[in-house]
């Protein structure tokens, strides 16, 4: 008798991809990115590292982000010192290098090597923070080039790699697989997640397909620890690509707006008014004046489409009109009471963002509250004109409980438990007095829009 042959033969001989190839072709559009701060106004920074990478870093003669260069001997006040590092991707062969804005952020210079150890002084062309995009430009020519891919085509499960300099280590390649794609972790982009080795100096740098096509900028990691933990995100290389093109026409990228704060449409209430599916923007506020108050939005409104597209969900909404003109006439599907109509509103241009300065206190931070892990200074009144607020306070330091609610520093705090804050002696009063047992929302300001956070303090 013959035996037959074994099930699941073909599956055993498929062979593990071989990546050689795509590191030495793409290698050398690689870059590293170093930041670095005058004397003066230098301070510590960087990821908290443990005693054994620190130690690790030391024998190889890496310089630790925020600490002086081992390798440059005695450092004078005039001198500048390490900010931090990232890496990046040279797109244009005169120059044009892509990486993320938080890597360069800050920065009095940039300073860009090259795998061939060419080192350059980069000029800062733009950078994006709602998107943490930015391009920088040095002074070369002929360069190698990194090549798009189409990110549509990027499947879950294709083998992905990565390139970049974690912790300093030049022209380090990890690899591993798509995760998912469409993770919602911010306002302007869906991000492509992955469980490539990501760690804090790799930010900026290329993740390739096996066709070693740039699809994303490595930019985010899910950690604990402030290392890897097997989950790390992704910029989309077409929104990115979007991104740097505006940076390197306008210096900045001009989004649209149309003037409405929006909420997800749950399945409750999807049910209750007749929608059936939990789909669209449910309108919550109307600025007064604004583009859809001219077009005749009204709060409670469910946005549906946007020029025959689909908003499937409400983050959806702020990406479509964002990638819109201003001044397009748009035509928007909304739900109202039980039936749709069609409305026509004339985009209007999002102002650039204006981070709030909070002036720099002589003596340290202070610590944050311990019941919801905020603390918070006054907004001055140029600060209160240029947000057009009557009070609120701006958030110093944060941790514990407000740090998983998502509140961040610079964030704006209006209200608290529906009371709205005045000053920080009275948010802190406010917060003495919150139930601990139970969950208190927040209305916070962030650049130019509003939202409700939700902090568990037993969470």
């Amino acid at each position: 008798m013959v035996a037959g042959p074994a099930i699941g033969t073909a599956r055993a001989q498929v062979v593990l991809p071989d990546f050689t190839e795509l590191a030495e072709r793409v290698g050398p559009a690689v870059v590293n990115i170093r930041t670095l701060e005058r004397g003066g106004q230098a301070r510590r920074s960087g990821p908290e590292l443990d005693p054994q990478m620190e130690e690790f870093l030391r024998r190889f003669g890496i310089p630790l982000p925020g600490r002086p260069d081992p390798r440059r001997g005695p450092r004078g006040d005039d001198e500048p010192m390490q900010r931090g590092v990232g890496s990046g991707f040279i797109f244009t062969p005169d120059g044009y290098v892509m990486t993320n804005a938080h890597v360069v952020a800050g920065a009095d210079e940039v300073i860009v090597t090259l795998p061939d150890r060419r080192e350059f002084k980069a000029k800062i062309v733009g950078a994006d923070r709602r998107t943490d995009v930015a391009v920088v430009k040095i002074d070369a020519t002929n360069l190698p080039t990194v090549k798009f891919g189409d990110v549509n085509k990027l499947k879950v499960g294709e083998w992905v790699m990565a390139i970049g300099s974690p912790f300093g280590l030049d022209n380090t390649v990890t690899a591993g697989i798509v995760s998912a794609k469409q993770r919602d972790t911010g306002d302007f982009l869906p991000f492509i997640q992955t469980d490539v080795a990501i760690n804090p100096g790799n930010s900026g740098g290329p993740l390739l397909n096996m066709r070693g096509e740039v699809v994303g900028i490595n930019s985010q990691i899910y950690s604990r620890s402030g290392g890897f933990m097997g989950i790390s995100f992704a910029i989309p290389i077409d929104e990115a690509s979007r991104v740097a093109e505006q940076l390197r026409t306008h210096g900045r990228v001009i989004r649209g707006r149309i003037g409405v704060q929006i909420a997800p449409v749950t399945k409750e209430v999807a049910e209750s008014i007749g929608l059936g599916q939990p789909v669209g923007a449910l309108v919550q506020s109307v600025e007064s004046g604004g583009p859809a108050d001219k077009a005749g939005l009204e709060p409670g409104d469910i946005i549906t489409q946007v020029d025959g597209k689909p908003v499937e969900r409400s983050v959806d909404l702020p990406r479509m009109i964002g990638a819109t003109a201003p001044g397009t006439r748009s035509k928007l599907q909304v739900y109202r009471r039980g039936q749709y109509r069609d409305l026509t509103v004339a985009v209007g241009e999002f102002e650039p963002e204006r981070p709030v300065r909070v002036a720099q206190a002589p003596a340290a931070a202070p610590a944050p509250t311990t019941a919801i892990g905020l603390a918070v200074t006054d907004l001055t009144d140029e600060q209160k004109r240029e947000l057009k607020v009557r009070g609120g306070v701006v958030v110093e330091a944060v941790e514990g409980p407000a740090a998983r609610a998502g509140l961040r520093e610079g964030d704006v705090i209006l209200s608290i438990d529906n009371k709205e804050v005045a000053d920080s002696k009275q948010f802190n009063g406010l917060v003495a007095g919150l139930n601990k047992d139970r969950p208190v929302s927040v209305m916070v300001r962030r650049g130019e829009w509003v939202n409700y956070l939700v902090i568990r303090p037993r969470a």
